[in-house]
């Protein structure tokens, strides 16, 4: 039975000190729905018997059955918890720390005061809690993205037996990055004590291996403006435990049983019950060695001893032992219970021993800040005006005053039953979004000043999502998700909405993977063309990442991040979004052109009135810099003296003509530069719009196989122009400065890029050897491996070319007769062997692959079909 109404949720809405707004992170199958599910039980949901078996957030029925999360789902709870002194402590050194990072003052503020005329069930030990599961494979890192974007915490699973994994590193990253602070869940302890059977000790090694591997990514990634985000378990942030079976504790729950005991505080004893402590009972005090051996480990002998009599004794039947310890832990068995045996009657007891439910809600609400907190040291994250504005500062102070201005940020789109029609799910920030407000709707391209990808509306319905359903009400204030109708008609897949006609958007979210795989698909039936496009465009509004295009030759493509992500966009196409199949080809991937040495001469264009040249050389960028300019390390729009000083220091440039920065390209926020480097042109600022226009258009689409080009920075020497300024205008010189940059391309030894999976491989000892066979064939490279301690698993690391990784997965398991697990994910963009202008070579081989494809001429052009013939 529910514990709650939505009047309730409504009301807690406004308690802005009790909202927790946090994202379950993990890498796949280390348990994030099936953890899940324990508070969703505890909040009356689903029934007790069924949690860790329903994982109720996995909405689609393709997720039921592959047992894995495709979507990032969200849902809203009710829950009652009393802080003791110590807990408020806790949170008021999280209060100071959230001050600090503000810079302000700290000000101890008690949780909201509660109106002594208001219904009698929202109290002050009342907490509302946003909880998002996100999907824990590679391929759907972008729904990891946006449900951090929208929450101030992080629940981080790991895997007891096989501990931190490549996804377990990248989502904690995009958590640091977007400034959500982890607490973290040591997962699947019921593995490592019924199938390894590991003792005590081995268990306590097993867990601080995981904990100081989390650590150890959270300090490298570490944002300071945050403070200490690392997890401890003595301080309350590492939970242990089995989603599965429902159980769970940290050290507080024994620090407290045993503190009366010991005759000592809470908070010394759980010092004492982690790390290099024991207890000599012979002389009645606490050491830090274990006496020659003598001695268990506090942590083994108050914690994990017990919990491993209590597995012995259910799972030998060992039914006496079993009533016994029951009876020294309190718990009592319900008749129909007791007729239990093996696995569940282990979940039953241990469900009601050690809930995993209390042990991360005790987790959340006292260690993960709320809206309040958050938004101080996120706001300059998040805001991409100017942080003194009124916005900014609503943001910061997470207003919901009647005069505060609206500030609600749509992170995903999420489709509905009615066919075509999505919810726009997001988070407000700042003010009250309510039922029927006309509020500006800014897309990601909007220009403060401008009218481009600007709506003003009214929404429609504002509701509060819950799993698979929804509940409509009336207004949501700031600090909480939401989900609103009528918005999807504007906004393709994320913006801001607000009411300051001032007020600019918020930072468009960077995405941990790249859209590198790609399929052109056509329907069956030449009638459905429609319907095919329309799909499409609903296809691209339902998943973050997916691009969906039309190439100039009439191809219809579909790019995503790798072939599962295909697999489930193609599905939703054909099933929900078209309802007629459509016929796929092979799987492609994209390529990047670039050179490889400095322009051997400096190059020359004319316009096609000969009155005007260019001149220009062309050089690679340098390892790095392409990089820092993907990862925003290099702002684009950084003030021009900032960024000069940046690339000075960092890659050796000359300051001057670090200043004189023209473009980057594509697109504006592309990784190819555009560099005046010229002496005293005349005109020259006329012609400046124009050869952008040439850059952007050649960057775009390169002279060998018309894609991308990426890590090139181009020279303007010198400039003749025409005195008159009609024979100078875009129409002369934007073709011109194409063809130029094309022909110093030609001439600084053109390569192509190839994209680069990072693939994880866990496999046992026996099973290396075909892993080797069949990287080797695909032309990948082993770079690292190492054995997981305590198991016979192995963890290989290895480069592969995306190129090469179709159908690996199940060619790895064929050659390891199904023991491997591979887990691929984009890593770096790497240069093709040869040179593509040489037949025979192999990138010469994927180049006229490129071209005959894309329906281009079957030949590379030569250089003087860009250049004009002096």
């Amino acid at each position: 039975m529910v514990n709650f109404t939505v009047d309730q949720l409504r009301e807690m809405m406004d308690l802005k000190h009790n909202i927790r707004n946090l994202s379950v992170i993990a890498h796949v199958d280390h348990g994030k729905s099936t953890l899940t599910d324990s508070l969703v039980s505890k909040a009356g949901i689903i029934a007790a018997k069924n949690a860790g078996e329903a994982r109720f957030t996995d909405t689609r029925q393709d997720e039921q059955d592959r047992c894995i999360t495709i979507k990032s789902t969200g849902i809203s709870m009710f829950f009652e918890y009393n802080m003791d002194a110590g807990e408020k402590v806790s949170r008021d050194a999280l209060q100071a720390a959230s001050d600090k990072a503000a810079g302000e003052e700290t000000v101890v503020v008690e949780a909201a005061p509660i109106d002594p005329d208001a219904p009698g069930v929202i109290t002050d030990n009342c907490y509302l809690i946003n909880l998002i599961d996100s999907p824990g494979h590679v391929d759907f890192s972008s729904e990891v993205t946006a449900a951090l974007r929208v929450t101030d915490g992080a629940l981080v699973v790991v895997d007891t037996v096989d501990g931190v994994c490549v996804q377990t590193e990248t989502v904690l990253r995009q958590a640091i990055a977007e400034r959500v602070r982890p607490v973290l869940m040591v997962n699947k302890v019921d593995r490592a004590l019924l199938e390894l059977q590991l003792p005590p000790e081995d268990l306590y090694q097993a867990f601080s291996r995981a904990i100081e591997s989390v650590n150890v990514i959270i300090a490298t990634y570490n944002d300071e403006l945050m403070g200490d985000v690392q997890v401890y378990p003595d301080r309350g942030t590492v939970a242990f435990g089995s989603g599965l079976h429902q159980w769970g504790f940290t050290l507080k729950k024994f620090a407290k049983m045993y503190a009366s005991k010991f005759g000592t505080q809470e908070d010394k004893m759980m010092n004492k019950l982690w790390g290099d402590w024991y207890f000599d009972a012979d002389n009645k005090k606490w050491i830090k060695n274990n006496n020659g051996g003598t001695l268990e480990r506090a942590f083994c002998q108050f914690i994990m001893t017990p919990i491993c009599k209590m597995f012995e004794a259910i799972m030998e039947e060992k039914k006496q032992k079993t009533e016994r310890m029951l009876k020294a832990v309190g718990v009592e068995l319900k008749t129909d219970e007791k007729d239990l045996i093996g696995k569940p009657l282990l979940k039953r007891v241990m469900q009601k021993w050690l809930p995993a439910a209390d042990a991360v809600l005790e987790m959340i609400v006292v260690h993960l800040p709320s809206p309040v907190q958050a938004q101080k040291y996120r706001v300059e994250n998040l805001y991409d005006g100017p942080l003194d504005d009124n916005m900014a500062q609503a943001i910061r102070t997470c207003d919901t005053s009647p005069e505060a201005p609206l500030c609600m940020y749509v992170s995903k789109m999420v489709p509905t039953s009615d066919k075509g029609r999505f919810y726009a799910f997001g988070r407000v920030f700042a003010g009250k979004i309510a039922t029927g407000q006309r509020v500006r709707i800014l897309g990601p391209n909007y220009v403060p000043g401008k009218k481009t990808d600007l709506w003003v509306k009214n929404i429609q319905r504002t509701i509060i999502m819950m799993g698979r359903y929804v509940e409509q009400v009336q207004d949501i204030p700031a600090g909480n998700t939401c989900g609103l109708v009528g918005v999807d008609q504007y906004l393709l897949k994320s913006g801001t909405i607000t009411t300051d006609e001032n007020a600019c958007g918020l930072k468009t979210m960077k995405f941990s993977v790249s859209p590198v795989v790609r399929v052109a698909v056509e329907p069956m039936n030449s009638a459905d063309l429609p319907k095919l496009v329309e799909g499409m465009k609903r296809l691209s509004k339902s998943d973050p990442m997916v691009l969906c295009y039309t190439e100039e030759s009439g191809e219809h493509i579909i790019a995503g991040a790798g072939e599962l992500h295909l697999e489930i966009c193609l599905k939703d196409l054909q099933e929900d979004f078209m309802g007629t199949p459509v016929r796929i080809s092979d799987p492609v991937v994209s390529y990047r052109e670039t050179v490889s040495d400095k322009s051997s001469q400096t190059c020359l264009s004319k316009s096609p009135n000969k009155h005007n040249r260019l001149y220009m050389e062309a050089e690679p960028l340098g390892d790095g810099l392409p990089a820092d300019i993907e990862n925003g390390v290099l702002n684009v729009r950084d003030d021009v003296k900032v960024r000069a000083r940046f690339l000075a220091d960092n890659y050796g440039w000359d300051v001057t003509e670090a200043r004189k920065i023209w473009a980057f390209g594509p697109d504006g926020t592309g990784c190819n530069i555009l560099v005046d480097a010229t002496k005293g042109v005349n005109y020259l600022n006329e012609i400046k719009e124009s050869v952008n226009g040439g850059f952007g258009w050649a960057m775009g689409a390169g002279p060998l196989s018309d894609e991308q080009v990426r890590g090139v920075r181009f020279n303007l020497m010198d400039v003749v122009l025409h005195a008159d300024a009609i024979h100078r205008g875009m129409g002369q010189i934007m073709p011109t400065a194409r063809r130029v940059v094309y022909a110093c391309i030609y001439q600084s030894t053109p390569s192509i890029l190839e994209p680069v999976y990072l693939c994880e491989i866990q496999c046992p000892q026996d099973a290396m050897g075909g892993c080797y066979g069949v990287l080797t064939r695909r032309r990948g490279h082993v770079f690292a491996e190492e054995q997981k301690p305590g198991t016979p698993m192995m963890q290989l690391k290895a480069y592969l070319p995306v190129m090469e990784s179709f159908g690996f997965t199940a060619d790895l398991r064929s050659n390891t007769g199904g023991k491997a697990f591979p887990q691929c994910v984009f890593d770096h963009w790497q240069e093709l062997g040869g040179n593509p202008l040489v037949p025979g070579s192999k990138a010469n081989e994927v180049v006229l692959g490129i071209r005959k494809r894309k329906g281009l001429t079957p030949e590379i052009p030569p250089l003087d079909r860009y250049l004009d013939k002096l």
